[in-house]
């Protein structure tokens, strides 16, 4: 166990042996530390969470009263295998969320990454990984093996199905089932997730140029009324753009996938 002279811990928190905690660090009551957790510098672990399994907590995180960190995945081919949960810096999990580690046929690793808000009941499955600056509203459950790119946000009381991919920029409305792939910048509503146009209020407040928010909304009609496949659509579209914000959308949309995509609503 290396507990850094700096770091606060309640009397009544639980440290185990093997225990890695940073300088900084501050720990409060009832709050329980597993042996294979690390904490980095200046991470606040509330009162009566806890943190367990192999899992790192990146610098300046906050971890809130009853969230649960690192536990086993609910997997039912899970053999207890050793598998890791690894989350960035300046994330923010809030109270009652749950994160589970890895499994060995998922590629043993759940990731998180940084600047990070996991709001308050909200669920990141196994192996699943979590870019940079997404945000989970309350309850949103994420299925094992999912992928979130940067900047996401999925809201409250929605569900993202295994294997599902959801590209930069994304934002899928409240009380969505999202069981399709999401194509970058989409915007994605309704109860059974439709793809209804894209994040322009996203797109804008990240300060993308006017150039690429007209290409990305020229490069959506045409995915949605052009001619031929959906994929041959992303195709043409690849090869006659000079925008990146529409490559991007095109290499995601051309990469391989085990989920079908959500093709955009009154599509030909």
């Amino acid at each position: 166990m290396t507990i850094h002279p700096s770091a606060t811990i309640h009397p009544s928190a639980v440290v185990e042996p093997g225990a890695h905690v940073a300088e900084g660090c501050q720990i409060g009551p009832f709050a329980l530390i597993g042996p294979e957790v690390t904490l980095g510098p200046r991470v606040t672990v509330k009162s009566h969470a806890v943190l367990t399994g192999w899992t790192d907590v990146g610098e300046d995180s906050v971890i809130f009263p009853f969230a649960t960190v690192g536990e086993v995945p609910q997997d039912l081919k899970y053999a207890g295998e050793r598998t890791r949960l690894t989350i960035g810096a300046r994330c923010r999990i809030r109270e009652g969320a749950t994160l589970n580690t890895g499994t060995e046929g998922g590629g043993g690793v759940t990731r998180v990454g940084d600047d990070v808000l996991i709001m308050t009941g909200a669920h990141v499955g196994h192996d699943a990984q979590i870019g940079n600056r997404v945000i989970l509203v309350n309850h949103v459950a994420i299925a094992g093996h999912c992928v979130l790119g940067d900047d996401v946000i999925v809201g409250g009381l929605s569900g993202v199905h295994q294997w599902v991919r959801i590209g930069q920029g994304a934002i899928i409305g409240a009380v969505t089932m999202v069981t399709n792939d999401v194509i970058p910048y989409g915007l994605v509503q309704a109860p059974r997730g439709e793809l209804d146009g894209l994040n322009l209020v996203g797109l804008k407040r990240r300060g993308v140029d006017r150039a690429n928010i007209t290409a990305l909304r020229a490069a959506y009609q045409m995915l949605s009324q052009g001619e031929g496949t959906f994929l041959d659509r992303a195709r043409r579209l690849g090869e006659e753009t000079d925008s990146p914000h529409v490559r991007e959308m095109t290499d995601f949309i051309l990469s391989a996938s085990d989920r079908s995509f959500l093709t955009p609503k009154g599509a030909k």
